[in-house]
């Protein structure tokens, strides 16, 4: 694996985005289980792939565990982002990252050394997120933000796909998006829950430039067309 300096994906040998653009990443949240590899064809276009990993005590919803993980690595093209919502990142992010993942996000409420943690992943050739619940305020990150590839700001309550999303989470996107600005920083901003062709504006607008989509690609008629729909509308709107 690539050695890191800790300063993010451009130190471990992954690429970076150019400033203007978006990437698309569904959620097989909303995917058919019983279908896995079909659904993951039917995405070929994106740009990642969104893993949820939920243990039903982080949140209160159980989804998929280290075997079917490994699976998905091994069955796709498009490379894995695993989103840990799980007690315990600090054991098992690594672990994830041996299946092939990526990059693995985790909590800011579930770490105890998200620095460390952050470090480790990058050892192993690994993108690290740090993700943000809506009841979270981001500025505590905003300390050790150089360690991260990528900060998930998450606009539905995690834990259960198809949730409305909440508008008023936007404020805490554009005072990251300033941050990163200011230091001349290249992190990413996620943004996952209700994404959507009529919400993709809104995020990207705000300074967002990485969309997790679940229901929205996989409860179109088309997914693919889908993808197209929500990028095209991010990047019209896009703040850099």
């Amino acid at each position: 694996m690539n050695g890191a300096n800790h300063k993010g994906a451009s130190s471990i040998g992954l690429p970076r985005m150019t400033t203007m653009e978006i990437q698309i990443a569904p959620s097989i949240l909303s995917a058919d289980f019983c279908n896995l590899e079909r659904d993951l064809d039917r995405i070929s276009n994106a740009d990642l792939v969104h893993v949820d990993v939920m243990d039903h005590h982080f949140v209160p919803n159980l989804t998929i565990g280290e075997p079917v993980v490994k699976r998905i690595c091994e069955v796709t093209d498009l490379p894995v982002d695993v989103h840990l919502m799980i007690d315990d990142p600090d054991r098992w992010a690594p672990e994830f990252a041996k299946l092939g993942a990526k990059s693995v996000t985790f909590h800011m409420g579930a770490t105890h050394a998200p620095v460390r943690l952050a470090r480790q992943l990058h050892d192993m050739g690994v993108e690290a997120c740090f993700a943000v619940r809506p009841a979270e305020p981001v500025e505590p990150i905003f300390d050790i933000l150089e360690e991260f590839d990528t900060i998930l700001i998450m606009t539905v309550e995690p834990g259960f796909g198809g949730q409305k999303f909440l508008g008023n989470q936007m404020d805490k996107v554009r005072r990251l998006r300033d941050e990163i600005t200011r230091r001349g920083l290249s992190t990413k901003i996620q943004v996952d829950g209700g994404v959507s062709a009529k919400t993709a504006p809104i995020v990207a607008a705000a300074g967002a430039n990485v969309l997790v989509a679940g229901s929205a690609v996989y409860g179109a008629e088309d997914p693919a067309q889908a993808i197209d729909d929500i990028r095209e509308a991010a990047a019209a709107a896009y703040r850099d």
